[in-house]
């Protein structure tokens, strides 16, 4: 599909969007001046997508690089906890672990996210894609 023709699709479906807020969501949005209302802000929409959204990315690259590396360390911290948690009801004498502090809780995930990624991708150096 062209570019024209998928802006003015875009431009189409974001006048639907408006018209469907305002009509369902009328407690959050109110939009006042029927069709011509709906052009203009979907015009608007539409055209900061197209040139503001690309520029706001590339600003906006270190938090996305950021929330990832929090969310990596949340879900492996996740995984920590729920097996230090495991090994706490198991038989002390047998198994036992615990992480002492914040600095353990944040390098410990980090660590084993880290191993996890090697360990996945060493094995598929030798395999033809």
């Amino acid at each position: 599909m062209s570019l024209p023709l998928r802006i003015l699709l875009r431009l189409i479906l974001t006048i639907i969007l408006i018209w469907a807020m305002q009509k369902y969501l009328y407690s959050y949005v109110l939009v006042t001046g029927g069709l011509p209302a709906w052009i203009v802000i979907a015009s608007l929409l539409t055209l900061m997508n197209l040139l503001v959204r690309p520029v706001l990315n590339v600003i906006a690259l270190p938090l996305h690089f950021l929330a990832a590396i929090l969310a990596f360390i949340l879900v492996n911290g996740i995984f920590m906890g729920i097996t230090v948690w495991i090994t706490g009801h198991m038989e002390p004498d047998l198994v036992t672990m615990e992480i002492r502090n914040i600095q353990g809780w944040i390098i410990v995930p980090i660590i084993l996210g880290f191993a996890n990624w090697v360990m996945k991708i060493i094995p598929g150096k030798g395999e033809e894609a």
